[in-house]
């Protein structure tokens, strides 16, 4: 009888489509992995939409060309508005913007070693609830968890960053002469606040792309532990 079974699953596995049989194959292992195992594949994964979120917005033009591009605050426009004519801010809204995600992609840079030591502290009973739980619930996790201490560190850089490319000096230097300006409502000059939080907000959404890719599509588990660990929420 035990050859007849062991027959009938030759049939099986020879008949089925190659990608079905790797499927099945990776469940089968998927069964005895560890605790450990299980952690360091999530792990893994979140490594990786880190790393790729550092080297994509880090580079230059990552923020400046890309959909995570940082705008000026909503209420930079009343200011860029009444300065047209002034001498020195002819072109005050574009210099800008390009000055605050010149510094967004210098300091995301530095986000990578904060990243990966909030990835490290993740424990099993976490991984647990992340790996069942929504197609983003690593991203969300990572972001509940260490946002606060990300900005407390990235705030600083992201300030180092501006002031290296002149970005705090030039808006400051535009919103005092609109703030000397008669009946204007003042405008906060503080802009390293809103400049952190939008190039947090970038690097959080490219992490969560990259999950969504390891979750959703097989070819994005690059390695034999990723395979498996992912296969317990297919």
């Amino acid at each position: 009888m035990k050859y007849i079974s062991l027959l009938l699953s030759l049939l099986i596995f020879t008949s089925c489509d190659p990608k079905d049989l790797n499927k099945i194959l990776d469940n089968a292992g998927s069964n005895i992995l560890s605790d450990a195992d299980i952690t360091t594949g999530l792990k893994e994964a979140l490594n990786l939409g880190v790393d790729k979120s550092v080297a994509t917005l880090s580079t230059q033009n990552g923020y400046y060309n890309s959909v995570y591009k940082i705008l000026l605050p909503p209420e930079a426009a009343k200011v860029t508005s009444k300065l047209r004519s002034v001498p020195g801010f002819t072109n005050l809204e574009e210099e800008a913007i390009k000055k605050i995600n010149r510094a967004a992609e210098d300091a995301a840079s530095k986000a990578g070693p904060i990243f990966l030591d909030a990835i490290r502290k993740i424990t099993f009973t976490d991984v647990k609830n992340i790996l069942m739980g929504d197609k983003d619930a690593a991203t969300q996790y990572l972001r509940r968890a260490t946002y606060t201490a990300l900005y407390g560190e990235f705030k600083p850089v992201m300030v180092t960053s501006l002031n290296t490319f002149g970005a705090l000096d030039y808006y400051a230097d535009a919103v005092n002469t609109y703030n000397k300006i008669p009946f204007v409502e003042k405008v906060n000059a503080d802009l390293a606040d809103y400049v952190a939080n939008k190039a947090l907000d970038g690097l959080f959404d490219l992490v969560k792309q990259k999950e969504l890719g390891i979750r959703s599509d097989i070819s994005q588990r690059t390695s034999s532990l990723l395979r498996k660990v992912f296969a317990r929420q297919d």
